[in-house]
């Protein structure tokens, strides 16, 4: 009797054990068993921009949760036309990922005749991940106190503003300022916010516009003096910048956001894992604190199906200003 009870035993056991074995091939299979290496996220700017931060907020998170080293790779040029096409001609296995800004997905398409991918069509949109507003910070020894006397400045003589590059959203928000201020503004490109803010820092230009994420240390600091936020109302990480609408230019408007991109085929099951992931990340009250500090503002939700419309809306709304004001970075 007792011999019987140990093979129903042993029979059991290995029913249980095969069935666990036959379970765990079919959910790996499911999952196609991502991720199983480093994943990388590009990033088209210079360290110390807004698509930097936000990358590096992640990027632990998320390897804790994937089980996977996440990593930040900077690729610096051409206002990230370098790291996107980078990423549009990557594997699509979602190994290979891009933190984007607006610029170069519906910016400089438009304005820009050399572009080496299709915004629309090259690639798997993830997640919207941030979203801050362009500000406008002088060196404190540039004669303005604020954009009204700025936009006077500019009309007596030649003022110089920086931007993380030529036919970015910051470039387009130089382009708009100069068009609703009129005088002698020149745009002077680096190669990332990172630059451009050290330049305006030392002087060597009279101010820079960048993502606030980018400037809102030195602004609180004093180190730059802010004189406009770029949107339509207030940020609560610097309540006391005034908008440009508020000093009487409505016109000077430009919101960036950033976002998490694949490389279109990229499978649907890999696409949302990684929303999965990544939702996990941002909502964890560490990175919530760490983009905030950044003023940086997390969306509530956006799932890869609105992500994806997002951009779309978007690229359509750049298109029309940079047509109808002829703005061009070429």
């Amino acid at each position: 009797m007792k011999v019987l009870r140990r093979n129903a035993i042993r029979v059991a056991s290995a029913a249980v054990v095969a069935g666990l074995c036959t379970a765990i091939p079919a959910a790996w299979a499911q999952s196609g068993g991502f991720p199983t290496k480093p994943i990388t996220l590009v990033v088209g700017f210079s360290p110390g921009g807004s698509n930097d931060i936000v990358a590096r907020a992640i990027a632990q998170p998320m390897s804790e949760d994937l089980g996977v080293p996440v990593v930040v790779e900077n690729k610096v040029g051409a206002a990230g036309m370098i790291a996107t096409n980078h990423v549009a001609k990557s594997a699509p296995d979602g190994y290979t990922l891009m933190v984007s800004s607006a610029s170069p997905l519906v910016v400089t398409p438009h304005t820009s005749k050399n572009v080496p991918y299709d915004p629309q069509n090259d690639f798997a949109a993830v997640r919207l991940l941030g979203i801050t507003p362009e500000a406008m910070a002088i060196n404190p020894k540039t004669p303005a106190k604020n954009l009204k006397e700025f936009v006077a400045l500019a009309n007596k003589q030649k003022v110089t503003l920086s931007s993380s590059g030529n036919g970015g959203l910051p470039h387009l928000a130089i382009e708009l300022f100069r068009s609703a201020a009129g005088g002698n503004v020149v745009h002077v490109p680096y190669k990332g916010a990172g630059p451009a803010v050290t330049d305006a820092l030392a002087g060597h230009v009279d101010g820079v516009v960048v993502d606030l994420p980018a400037v809102s240390a030195q602004i609180k600091d004093g180190r730059l003096r802010g004189i406009a936020l770029a949107n339509d109302s207030r940020s609560a990480f610097l309540p006391d910048l005034p908008t440009s609408g508020e000093q009487g230019m409505p016109s000077f408007v430009a919101v960036n956001w950033i976002g998490l991109i694949a490389p279109r085929q990229t499978p649907q099951n890999v696409i949302d894992r990684l929303y999965e992931s990544v939702s996990r990340a941002l909502a964890r009250p560490e990175v919530v604190k760490r983009l905030a500090d950044a003023a940086v503002e997390v969306p509530r939700s956006s799932t890869p199906a609105q992500f994806k419309s997002f951009i779309a809306a978007e690229h359509a709304k750049w298109g029309k200003i940079v047509r109808d004001g002829k703005i061009t970075a070429d």
